[in-house]
């Protein structure tokens, strides 16, 4: 038996029937229109026709077939053509390009290579054959010379070693100088580049006595080999470049100025080495060495003759030497202000002393 619906019900069900009638019930459904189904059938029944009648044309008439496709080849070729040509000319843009690039990277390749090399060649090659890597201490410093003193050590009292607060100093002369000898035990075992400094180190020796002295600032020679080594002086297997005199005094502030042996005026090194200024002499074969040795001329005696800073020897550095004899014996070498140079305090400086 049906039951009876309540009049809530029956009205519920009424709107539900109007929204439904209305479409707004379920508004995401569209009904399609009717003339756009016709438009599509009408429309896919003319390509179907048009294909039946091309393909009759086709059998029954197939001159009349080429007329209407001609055209349409001919596009087709062109299209394909003109694709065709454009896919070459990119290949062929690529390829050129991949090989621009390849050469690129070949040359930088090479490049980096050849740079490599130069770089390896500077670090493991030899120093270059210049005149100024002439050989200055071939025979070490630690062999004899060819000639003995020729005279006894000076008396005490007009030059001698002492020691000052750890440190030695030669007395005498225009200028107390600090004292360092290359050949002490204590430094067997320190290095000049890869050389050693007891018999390759005069030259870093000589110039920590004369910076040394003249500067008030003492500088051990291990410093002073370390800083040559660092500004390019060392010569190995040869001791020093002649450049480090003038290269070192001007590091350290001090004026330095070459002398030419052949036109020295005497008058002039002893009132140098009387107001305190220091020569730094480059010798050869005699009383000092066996090849080539730095030594400092640091004051005269009150009979005219030189008292030296041997830095290889103690009992050199306590003898007079007659002026003659150095000049005589100075190297032949005439590369960067070889073989005398004089060093001085700057002027300024000298005159706050």
């Amino acid at each position: 038996m049906r039951q009876r619906t309540s009049e809530q019900e029956e009205q519920a069900l009424e709107e539900l029937r109007r929204l439904r009638q209305s479409g707004r019930l379920f508004p995401g459904k569209k009904k399609r229109r009717p003339w756009a189904r016709y438009a599509v059938l009408g429309l896919l029944a003319v390509v179907c026709v048009g294909a039946a009648e091309l393909a009759a044309c086709r059998h029954f008439a197939p001159a009349l077939y080429e007329e209407l496709v001609e055209p349409v080849r001919e596009v087709a070729h062109q299209a394909i053509q003109t694709a065709g040509q454009a896919m070459e000319a990119l290949g062929e843009h690529a390829g050129a390009l991949a090989e621009r690039v390849g050469e690129a990277a070949s040359s930088a390749g090479q490049a980096l290579r050849d740079w490599v090399d130069e770089r390896m060649e500077a670090v493991t090659a030899p120093p270059p054959e210049t005149p100024e890597a002439e050989p200055l201490e071939d025979d070490s410093s630690l062999s004899q010379p060819e000639l003995p003193p020729p005279k006894e050590l000076l008396d005490p009292l007009i030059s001698d070693i002492v020691e000052r607060d750890g440190q030695e100093i030669l007395t005498g002369g225009g200028l107390e100088v600090v004292y360092f000898n290359q050949t002490d035990e204590a430094r067997a075992e320190q290095r000049y580049g890869t050389d050693p400094l007891s018999t390759h180190g005069c030259g870093p020796t000589a110039m920590a006595m004369a910076v040394s002295s003249l500067t008030g600032e003492t500088v051990d020679p291990v410093d002073m080999a370390n800083l040559c080594v660092k500004q390019g002086y060392w010569c190995r297997d040869h001791g020093s470049y002649l450049s480090m005199v003038q290269g070192v005094a001007e590091t350290y502030g001090l004026d330095c100025r070459s002398l030419d042996p052949a036109s020295l005026d005497e008058g002039e090194l002893y009132t140098r080495l009387s107001g305190g200024d220091v020569f730094v002499a480059l010798m050869t074969k005699g009383h000092f060495t066996r090849g080539g040795h730095f030594i400092l001329l640091r004051g005269t005696t009150l009979g005219g003759e030189i008292l030296v800073a041997d830095p290889a020897s103690r009992d050199r550095s306590l003898i007079s030497w007659d002026l003659s004899l150095i000049l005589n014996e100075l190297s032949p070498s005439r590369h960067d202000g070889a073989p005398l140079w004089v060093l001085s305090k700057p002027l300024e400086q000298a005159e706050t002393d």
